[in-house]
């Protein structure tokens, strides 16, 4: 059996080639397909810097496609990818964009279900390690650190209270909490990172939440 030396580098387990290109744009797509909920019906992925640059050579587009399709890192099938869109029924377009000051390995992708769309940007920064930085409008940070809950909710008193509140009786620790909205009044975000796996009975109470409109979960990364 090989030994480990003191200075080799352990990466992810991955199809590769690349666990910046191919595994960290794997979980983007990935990512974007959960907070969703649904199948991906369209796709436009909007591809900056080096991601724009190389993504041929790094198969990064097959990988985004893949996450989308519902794929994780390791699975065989990334590199039939495209194949299996097309059999799936996902339509989907590439394009450059410069998405500003982000790490040059960043997409924002625009994804649409039969009941939803969403819009998330996001960079993969080294080891198939991901940062997702902006949700449907609004700046966050999530690096797969933790498990997340997101809402979106009418901003009206109470919502916050009673959705941290269900956390709570399940015995959940909230790690970081943010909150956004665009006008008083409007829908919000509510972002809830937690110390510790969030079970389903706990989205079907913040679900019934009046005000709550949607619920997504994301595990660890």
């Amino acid at each position: 059996m090989a030994q480990i030396g003191l200075f080799d580098i352990v990466g992810p387990i991955m199809v590769g080639p690349s666990s910046s290109h191919t595994a960290g744009a794997v979980r983007l797509g990935l990512a974007a397909r959960k907070i969703l909920g649904s199948q991906v019906k369209r796709a436009r992925l909007e591809l900056h810097g080096s991601f724009a640059a190389t993504y041929w050579g790094h198969r990064t587009d097959v990988a985004l496609i893949a996450g989308l399709l519902g794929m994780a890192m390791d699975d065989e099938r990334i590199p039939e990818a495209l194949d299996l869109a097309r059999a799936a029924g996902l339509e989907y377009t590439f394009a450059q964009a410069d998405l500003g000051d982000v790490h040059p390995n960043s997409v924002r992708i625009y994804a649409e279900g039969d009941a939803d769309s969403i819009t998330v940007a996001g960079s993969s920064i080294g080891g198939g390690r991901i940062n997702i930085f902006e949700l449907n409008g609004f700046e966050v940070s999530v690096d797969g650190s933790y498990w997340v809950l997101l809402t979106r909710h009418r901003d009206t008193p109470g919502v916050i209270a009673e959705v941290t509140k269900v956390l709570a009786v399940h015995g959940i620790n909230i790690a970081l909490l943010d909150v956004s909205r665009k006008a008083r009044g409007s829908d919000a975000l509510l972002l809830a990172q937690t110390d510790d796996p969030i079970p389903e009975l706990a989205v079907e109470h913040v679900r019934r939440i009046p005000q709550v409109l949607t619920v997504r979960t994301l595990p660890c990364f």
